[in-house]
C-alpha cells in the first residue's frame, strides 16, 4: 500500500528563495474530488515535460493513501484541457534544508499570493529541520489542499478575518 506522509507549512519570509535547486511549472485539474461520500481524488498534472496521473485519499492529515502514475504527456495536456474544471498553476521550487528538501509551491492565477511549503517523511514522527523561513503549519487545515484550492482559490478567501469561517464537511 503506498503511503503519503507530509507535512504543509506557511512561509514566514523569502528568505528559502536563495536556496531554491530547481523550479518547475506545475499544471493540474482533477478529474474527481468531492463527490459525496468519496473517498479519493483524481489529479491529472504536467510537471514540467511530464504527464502525472495521482489518486489520493481524501482524508486530511500527515499521513495518507497516494499512488502515482507517469502517463504520456500529450494524454496529460489533452485531460487538463478537456476533462478538467478549473486548474491550478503553481510553480514548484525545491529547496533542501539538511537531510530534507522542501517542496515550496508558488501559486498562480487564482490562488496567486499563496506559497506553501510541503516537506515529505518517511514516517509520521520523523524529525526535520526546520529553517527559519517556515511558518506556520497548516497540515489538519482543508483550505491549503490543491483540491481545495480549485474550487475556492486562494483570492475567493475573505483575508481580512483572522479566521475565515470555512466547512470542513465540503472537503
Amino acid at each position: 500500500m503506498a503511503l503519503e506522509i507530509e507535512r504543509k507549512f506557511l512561509l514566514s519570509s523569502d528568505a528559502w528563495r536563495s536556496a531554491v535547486t530547481q523550479s518547475t511549472l506545475f499544471r493540474q485539474g482533477y478529474l474527481t474530488s468531492g463527490v459525496e461520500g468519496s473517498k479519493a481524488s483524481v489529479r491529472v498534472r504536467v510537471e514540467g515535460e511530464r504527464g502525472v496521473l495521482n489518486v489520493k485519499s481524501v482524508r486530511l492529515g500527515v499521513q495518507r493513501h497516494e499512488y502515482e502514475y507517469v502517463i504520456p504527456l500529450a494524454e496529460a495536456n489533452e485531460m487538463l484541457d478537456t476533462l478538467c474544471g478549473a486548474i491550478i498553476e503553481k510553480t514548484r521550487h525545491l529547496v533542501p534544508v539538511g537531510a530534507h528538501v522542501f517542496e515550496v509551491d508558488e501559486f498562480h492565477g487564482d490562488n496567486a499570493g499563496l506559497i506553501v511549503a510541503e516537506l515529505e517523511l518517511t514516517a509520521t514522527d520523523e524529525v526535520f529541520a526546520r529553517p527559519a523561513w517556515i511558518g506556520l503549519e497548516v497540515t489538519d487545515d482543508p483550505r491549503y489542499y490543491n483540491v481545495a484550492l480549485v474550487t475556492k482559490p486562494y483570492n475567493s478567501w475573505n483575508h481580512r478575518l483572522a479566521a475565515p469561517e470555512w466547512d470542513e464537511r465540503e472537503y
